[in-house]
């Protein structure tokens, strides 16, 4: 039996095999006809190469011939669906798929018809006739193979190309290796026996690529099934012949090449070599990392990843947020792997990890120190603790001892780590799952995108909590900056009784004055105790009130400081709906700024008017103004002032936000070094019912 009869032995074997597992799983879809037709009709080759071989006549030749076009009108066939499903759903170009079947079945039809001639007349078969017409034929066919091969890889979408990547390599192999045949006999005007013989073996290693790429392509109509274990010492063999063929090739050119010293030098690197192939050969992780490579490569994914990262996402996003979604983190990852349910430990502010959730579990009451073997563990490792394993295998695991309270925790299965941007906010502890007895490589690796899932949740929750906390600190220093700046103003009517007694302190009517302010001043500071105590702003009751008796108390209470400011009321019984506490104090506010921002021999000017349905109110100075640059960026922000340290900044940020309370509105428009003109309007309740016309009229204390 020559070489060329058990190489094409195995081509045919193995197409035949492949077509039978293709017809017995055949759904009717039109991929798995193209694929059937193209794999029997390469077994049908493989067979007519060995009955040539086996008996050399012109009728086994010609039928060698028929079977061969006919083998590379099939594969061509299937290639230029599968392109045209490709260009159909990208939407590209055609020009390809119109001329490439013509062209390629009228070179099939005309080599045809030479075979079919050939059997009748003989004496064509010459190097100037039908025998170079046929080398150039077949030339043409693996220079259009590869060119299909390369649309194609460019049609296919990178994410695609998983699936079909091993069809590629596979075709490449035959059309590349008919490529340099046909080139050699076109260029020494025959077919060389040697490559036409080896040309068996490389046919067989296109049925494997090509059945691969089968089981990734569900429309193909094929599920091929092929025992892991089968592929994994079938690997090793193949591997350990190669080793071992690659070892006594060495070794023979030691000998040869070796002089005196060769032939034990010979025996010497041969026994060496075969020490160390066993002693990989019984190298459990070595196994594992072959077992890894083999079902990353040659099997279907067991897990459908689009759906379960849809289910991990679904679990954690529905449901209320807040520290409800803790359960459902670890009903995440548990889902992941069939775990009956599980524990949740987060880090702390204290530092420590405490177990702050669990899923269809009893409660548990355990605290893991930051210093602890398992937490240290993680912070230099993502691996995921298989207890069992653990307990067999402990140099797996750096020799980690766990801590007993964890290690007794009932059916305890797996310890998964919970990190985000490599820092551990917690891990999870899962139940033993009844379905699953072990885990695998994949199962890791799903259980490893469930929790870094889960960790950004994890994170993103506890960034809300901090950020809760911080808004309630700055919601309480906004307050009490509020209440120190009315206490500020508060003082400042204090220090003018003061001032004033000494010299008026015989005068009934002042020190009846003076009671009366010292007992608003005692009110106010008290409803702003109590407002500070209890965290928030509380108004008094709201009410209808005329805005211009608001405005005119407010002028009334700062007109003792210079300069003096002076009320013009164009209108009267002007109503509004308000706490006329606040706004009261509002007013005084921005008289108050406006006064401190001019001098003293200069003027503060407050009018009160009627513009159709709406209040306005402007205050007026010739002081210092702002910057277009201060108002635009700086003047409507909490905490920002020109006075220096001589004020808070917040007068006319809560001025514009009360303001806008009541659907009104705040503007301001200002010079450096001429004034700014503040212009408040808010809508009336209703109409005016007496109009009282003072234009020139002065309204003081």
């Amino acid at each position: 039996m020559t070489i060329g009869i058990i190489g094409y032995g195995f081509s045919a074997t193995l197409f035949l095999i492949f077509s039978v597992l293709l017809l017995t799983s055949w759904r009717g879809r039109i991929e798995g006809t193209y694929l059937l037709i193209a794999s029997s009709t390469s077994a049908c080759w493989a067979l007519t190469a060995i009955a040539f071989q086996v008996q050399e006549s012109a009728l086994t030749a010609n039928t060698y011939q028929l079977f061969e076009i006919a083998k590379n009108i099939a594969w061509f066939a299937f290639l230029l669906r599968l392109l045209s499903i490709l260009k159909s759903a990208a939407g590209g170009d055609d020009g390809l798929l119109r001329y490439a079947p013509v062209t390629i079945f009228s070179v099939s039809a005309l080599l045809l018809g030479v075979e079919l001639s050939a059997q009748f007349f003989p004496g064509v078969r010459s190097w100037g006739g039908t025998a170079s017409f046929q080398l150039v034929g077949h030339l043409g066919f693996a220079i259009a193979g590869l060119v299909l091969i390369e649309q194609l890889y460019r049609s296919t979408r990178p994410d695609m190309r998983w699936a079909v990547k091993y069809l590629y390599f596979g075709m490449g192999i035959l059309f590349v290796y008919d490529l340099f045949l046909y080139a050699d006999a076109l260029m020494f005007k025959q077919v060389d026996s040697a490559l036409w013989q080896a040309r068996g073996f490389t046919s067989s290693l296109v049925a494997p690529f090509v059945a691969i790429a089968a089981t990734r392509n569900p429309s193909w109509s094929v599920r091929v099934f092929v025992s892991r274990q089968v592929v994994f010492h079938a690997t090793t063999l193949l591997a350990a012949g190669s080793y071992l063929v690659l070892m006594a090739a060495v070794g023979y050119y030691i000998r040869y090449y070796g002089g005196t010293w060769g032939k034990a030098t010979q025996i010497a690197f041969v026994f060496t070599g075969v020490c160390f192939l066993a002693v990989v050969l019984f190298s459990g992780s070595l196994r594992a990392k072959l077992k890894v490579f083999v079902n990353k490569h040659f099997f279907s994914y067991k897990y459908d990843w689009r759906d379960e990262w849809l289910r991990v996402v679904q679990t954690l996003a529905e449901g209320p947020g807040g520290n409800q979604i803790l359960p459902r983190v670890v009903q995440a990852i548990s889902d992941s792997v069939e775990s009956r349910g599980g524990y949740l430990w987060t880090l702390g502010e204290d530092g420590r990890y405490h177990c702050t959730s669990r899923w269809q579990v009893d409660d548990l009451s355990l605290d893991l120190q930051a210093e602890s073997e398992l937490i240290a563990y993680f912070q230099r490792s993502d691996w995921i603790i298989d207890i069992d394993e653990l307990n067999k295998y402990p140099e797996r695991y750096d020799n980690l001892a766990l801590d007993h309270s964890l290690a007794e925790i009932h059916d305890a299965w797996l310890i998964v780590p919970i990190k985000h941007h490599e820092a551990l906010i917690g891990f999870a502890l899962l139940i033993r799952s009844h379905s699953l007895p072990s885990i695998n490589w994949e199962d890791r690796d799903l259980i490893k995108a469930a929790a870094k899932q889960a960790g950004g949740y994890l994170a993103l929750l506890q960034a809300s909590e901090a950020l809760n906390r911080a808004n309630q600190f700055e919601a309480f220093n906004r307050l009490s900056a509020f209440v120190v700046h009315d206490l500020k103003n508060l003082i400042a009517q204090l220090e003018l009784v003061v001032k004033n007694a000494e010299r008026h302190k015989n005068n009934p009517e002042f020190m009846d004055d003076a009671v009366r302010t010292i007992g608003n001043a005692v009110n106010k500071m008290g409803r702003l105790l109590a407002q500070l105590r209890q965290g928030r702003f509380e108004s008094t009751e709201t009410k209808q009130f005329y805005i211009e008796e608001s405005v005119a108390q407010a002028v009334n209470e700062l007109y003792a400081y210079q300069p003096k400011p002076q009320l013009k009321i164009k209108d009267n019984y002007l109503e509004i709906v308000a706490d006329k506490d606040r706004f009261t104090a509002i007013m005084i506010h921005m008289i108050k700024n406006a006064q401190e921002a001019t001098d003293k021999d200069g003027e503060v000017m407050i009018s009160v008017e009627r513009i159709d349905q709406n209040v306005i109110i402007t205050i007026q100075d010739n002081g210092s103004g702002m910057e277009d640059k201060f108002i635009k960026e700086r003047l409507f922000r909490p905490f920002q002032t020109t006075k220096g340290n001589a004020g808070m900044g917040i007068g006319v940020y809560e001025t514009r936000e009360y303001v806008n309370s009541l659907n009104g509105s705040l503007t301001v428009k200002s010079q450096l070094g001429e004034g700014t003109c503040f212009t408040i309007s808010i809508p009336l309740i209703k109409s005016g019912t007496a109009t009282d016309r003072q234009s020139d009229a002065t309204v003081e204390a």
